[in-house]
């Protein structure tokens, strides 16, 4: 039987990629899409997560737009890699569907009360939508098999030297997540940084590919102009469909079990993920990390993932 996910996220070119892929895989059955603020409002990526179903011609997926800010502070969004809209680069669909009336916490709430067996949820964004589900409804804990987030980081961060953006962007709610017991897998800027899309698998991509290879070509050219800036890398990292994947294909992502642990306070690591990778605290391990993972193998999954929506 397909894995059941629910797939909350701020999309986001490599959000947008996540969404396709999750849609193309037969391990995976999407229940439905919540969007959170991140990568761009609340209202650019509802509106771009409905463009992309209409692109994928999938408009029967539920999408339930969630929290528009984290708990506490600002909200503070990533125009310089996404774009004003947060998916710039390519003409998308008119939307063909609207969101549900019900919010991104209310959705996942009503789908974990009603499902015959727990569901997996895939944050991609900040986890202000998961974080304010266990905090209004932690009975629900339990009906989660499983959370693979895109986000943190053993090593140096990208928004901060310490901190990854999806993590610095709430971490009050990173800290409620990953404190709730529920099983985690964190996959972080150490793998993902690994699962680069080089800009001949992407122009290769456009010239072999349909309608839909060629739009998100586009996008991805956008994105990667980015990286090419800022990295001076040939190409660009595929973060949050790296999540996703992991789910489909369980081993594509090499994992250690550790202890992670959110910094909430430090004037310079606010937002960082502490992971305890040599044992030297007496913290129980609470999550799966990501250290490594077969690039090969996930630019194909990742490139028939597109394709399959041609």
């Amino acid at each position: 039987m397909p894995t059941r996910i629910i797939l909350d996220c701020d999309p986001g070119h490599d959000d947008a990629v996540a969404i396709l892929l999750a849609l193309a895989s037969p391990e995976l059955e999407v229940v439905g899409i919540t969007t959170v603020a991140g990568n761009a409002t609340i209202e650019h990526v509802t509106e771009n997560a409905l463009r992309l179903l209409a692109l994928a011609r999938r408009p029967e997926v539920p999408v339930a737009a969630g929290a528009s800010h984290p708990l506490l502070g600002p909200l503070r969004t990533a125009p310089h890699v996404h774009g004003p809209s947060g998916l710039e680069g390519a003409d998308l669909p008119e939307p063909v569907s609207e969101p549900l009336a019900e919010d991104a916490v209310a959705f996942m709430a009503r789908q974990l009360d009603e499902a015959d067996v727990p569901l997996t949820l895939v944050p991609t964004g900040p986890l202000t939508n998961v974080g304010l589900l266990l905090r209004e409804r932690p009975d629900l804990a339990a009906r989660i098999a499983h959370i693979c987030l895109m986000g943190g980081a053993v090593g140096e961060g990208n928004v901060t030297p310490s901190a990854e953006f999806n993590i610095w962007g709430d971490p009050e709610a990173a800290d409620i997540v990953f404190r709730s017991g529920v099983p985690i897998t964190m996959i972080g800027l150490d793998v993902t940084h690994k699962a680069i899309l080089l800009d001949e698998e992407r122009l290769a991509m456009a010239a072999t590919g349909g309608n839909v290879s060629r739009v998100m070509a586009a996008l991805l050219d956008y994105y990667q102009g980015f990286h090419r800036r800022v990295y001076g890398w040939n190409g660009g990292p595929i973060h949050d469909a790296v999540a996703v994947a992991h789910v489909a294909h369980p081993g594509l992502v090499t994992t250690v079990r550790t202890n992670v642990v959110v910094e909430l306070t430090g004037e310079h690591t606010r937002g960082r993920t502490v992971a305890d990778l040599r044992g030297v605290t007496d913290r129980e391990p609470n999550a799966d990390v990501g250290i490594d993972i077969d690039r090969d193998r996930f630019i194909r999954l990742l490139v028939a993932g597109i394709a399959a929506h041609d």
